[in-house]
């Protein structure tokens, strides 16, 4: 097993296949944007809305666990999009790849992006 590989593993529980074909469990999250976008928002949709307060309550454990400090967290009416705000620390790069490898490898996680919800979105200037 590669370096990479061996400490993702010990650090995020990766579970591996021995049949990677047939294993439905390992079907992780679609990260819509980049790591670099990451600036403490956290938008996700579920695959199923019924599971979306264990989910939420999943996540506020294991971000308190490895001292995330939650500023915000919605859920949608419908249950199917959920929103963290995290506090940025000292190194947002490292953060977000400890994000994303979470939420990334939880299977009720259908894809995630991260997004600063409230936060003016950058628009294109016309070119001439």
């Amino acid at each position: 097993m590669n370096k990479i590989k061996k400490l993702y593993k010990e650090f995020f529980g990766l579970r591996e296949s021995v049949n990677p074909d047939l294993d439905t469990d390992l079907d992780e999250a679609r990260l819509i944007n980049n790591i670099t976008d990451y600036r403490g928002g956290v938008e996700y949709v579920l695959r199923d809305p019924a599971e979306a307060k264990s989910v939420a309550t999943e996540i506020q454990e294991w971000a308190t666990k490895k001292g995330f400090t939650i500023v915000k967290h919605t859920i949608s009416s419908s249950g199917k999009v959920g929103y963290f705000y995290f506090r940025l620390g000292q190194d947002p790069a490292r953060e977000s790849q400890r994000i994303q490898g979470y939420i990334a490898q939880k299977p009720e996680i259908k894809h995630f992006r991260f997004n600063v919800r409230a936060e003016q979105q950058p628009t294109q200037q016309p070119t001439q």
